[in-house]
């Protein structure tokens, strides 16, 4: 290098000296060195004579080149992360029963989780706020590396610390316990604002979706920054009065080769080697260990579309659970272990299964007790077209709202029934999802469709009805939906929601913040 600039310093001062007028663009494409040149020479005047002048520069050049010798080649900056999308649950819309034969399944192996992750927390989460719920949000962590460098510091500085561990509650919870599904993933600085709502509408819940692909992307390669944002600041806003509902599906493709099909309509499915998900769950739990209260193993597992695309299966689901119940209970004794909500539907396989058909099932494939399967029963409960208070025989007489038992809110009391013919009664269940859509965009949707002024009240009733004749087997009621920040009218999620993309508030959510509880 320090040769290059000498030889551009010899042709800079014999220029200077009226050897030669460079061109135009000689002089533009000389410009850069010959002003470094010019700057380096500067302390030398033009009174000194050429050979001197032509002497200190090839020094200068040559002491340049030595000291260039050892500087090492720049690298390239290293690769930013790549945002995948999270797809959201989407509320199916109910056919009438089929007659349909179901189509056989493979069986699934069992597993035992493996040994403690070697993964820990990160000591990084953002600094607490105070006790109100005014709080401005933090900064959110930023998924860009910087490319300026930092000094290196002279010691080293106290990690921020993490909020303190919840306190331990019982397996049992007070009848009911007020819960809101939201979406906190990919928007973080959004999220700590919906997180303030919540708290401030007197939720004690929020229920998040933990993708596992999102999480472990590869066998054994984990990635908690979303996971580690929203458990901390949950803890940290929550101060205790606020329980993650966390919902643990959508596995990787390594997991589930082809289980994740859009053009197919197909969602997610099972792994193929359940010990992959043991090996999950233990790592989670692990790490979030007494900072999540209760996790629900899949999603609907009653819809073909939840199962890879086959006919729902309640035994393959079963030993699924149990590995799930296992493994988790391995790291975090007291979690809480919720089965997946089943979808209401009246449809046969291979497309679905009807939700009371389903269960009854799964009770047969673990011998009629639900030990080591779950501590709490998950279901859910959308009311369609019927008010809160309709029961399902009412609903199956009259068309209008739907003509079967499954579209109603009180669905769950079909369910309720099965697990004490089964002996489970002292058992509670969690309504995992219910609610009210205002959709007159989407045909599926707007038959059963009702006013935000409507949605509201129904709620509210709902909460009121299952407080007054459900109590005390039922336990966290949690509603649909937070908006999702990116959600808009096509989406047909966005018309089940309580409150708008942007934060503000529907009917529903000012509603709820005022009822009792």
């Amino acid at each position: 290098m320090g040769i290059r600039f000498v030889l551009g310093a010899l042709a800079s001062l014999i220029k200077q000296d009226g050897v030669q007028t460079p061109t135009p663009e000689e002089r533009t494409k000389g410009r850069t060195r010959t002003r470094f040149v010019v700057g380096a020479l500067a302390p030398f005047p033009r009174t000194t004579g050429l050979a001197t002048r032509l002497t200190l520069a090839l020094g200068a050049g040559l002491l340049m080149a030595v000291a260039g010798c050892g500087s090492p080649a720049p690298t390239a900056p290293p690769p930013t992360a790549t945002k995948v999308h999270q797809p959201t649950f989407t509320p199916v819309a109910m056919a009438r029963p089929t007659e349909a034969p179901p189509t056989p399944t493979r069986p699934q192996p069992t597993a035992e989780p493996t040994g403690q992750p070697t993964t820990a927390p990160i000591d990084s989460p953002t600094p607490a706020p105070s006790a109100t719920a005014t709080l401005e949000p933090t900064p959110a962590p930023s998924a860009t590396a910087t490319l300026e460098p930092t000094p290196a510091p002279t010691s080293t500085p106290a990690a921020t610390p993490l909020p303190p561990l919840p306190p331990k509650k019982p397996m049992r919870m007070a009848s009911p316990e007020y819960g809101v599904h939201a979406f906190l993933w990919w928007r973080p600085e959004l999220a700590e604002r919906d997180l303030l709502n919540i708290i401030n509408a007197g939720f004690t819940w929020v229920k998040q979706n933990f993708g596992w692909r999102d999480i472990e992307p590869r066998k054994g390669e984990f990635d908690w920054t979303h996971t580690d944002h929203i458990v901390y600041t949950a803890n940290r806003y929550g101060q205790g009065n606020l329980d993650l509902l966390i919902r643990v599906d959508h596995p990787p493709e390594w997991a589930a080769p082809g289980c994740s099909d859009p053009a197919k309509g197909i969602i997610q499915g099972p792994p193929q080697n359940l010990q992959d998900f043991a090996d999950f769950l233990m790592a989670v739990a692990s790490r979030y260990r007494g900072r999540i209260r209760a996790y629900e193993i899949w999603n609907e597992p009653n819809l073909a579309r939840e199962w890879c695309g086959r006919s729902p299966n309640p035994a393959e689901y079963v030993q699924m659970l149990k590995v799930a119940y296992a493994a988790i209970k391995r790291a975090d004794p007291n979690a809480m272990v919720i089965s997946a909500g089943l979808t209401p539907t009246g449809t046969q396989p291979p497309v679905a299964m009807p939700d009371d058909v389903y269960l009854d099932q799964m009770y047969q494939a673990m011998g009629g007790n639900s030990d080591g399967y779950f501590d709490v029963l998950g279901a859910h409960g959308a009311g369609y077209k019927a008010p809160p208070e309709m029961s399902p025989a009412e609903v199956a007489a009259n068309k209008e709202y739907g003509g079967g038992r499954w579209f109603c809110f009180r669905r769950v009391e079909d369910l309720r029934a099965i697990m004490e013919k089964y002996g489970d009664g002292h058992k509670q269940i969690a309504i995992l999802e219910f609610g009210w859509t205002s959709d007159q965009v989407h045909p599926e949707y707007a038959w059963h469709a009702v006013t935000e002024e409507q949605k509201a009240d129904y709620i509210v009733r709902a909460y009121q009805w299952a407080k007054e004749h459900w109590s005390p087997w039922i336990g966290v009621m949690t509603v649909i939906y937070i908006a999702d920040p990116d959600w808009t009218p096509e989406d047909e999620q966005y018309w089940w929601a309580i409150t708008n993309p942007d934060g503000t508030f529907r009917p529903a959510y000012e509603a709820i913040k005022a009822m009792p509880k």
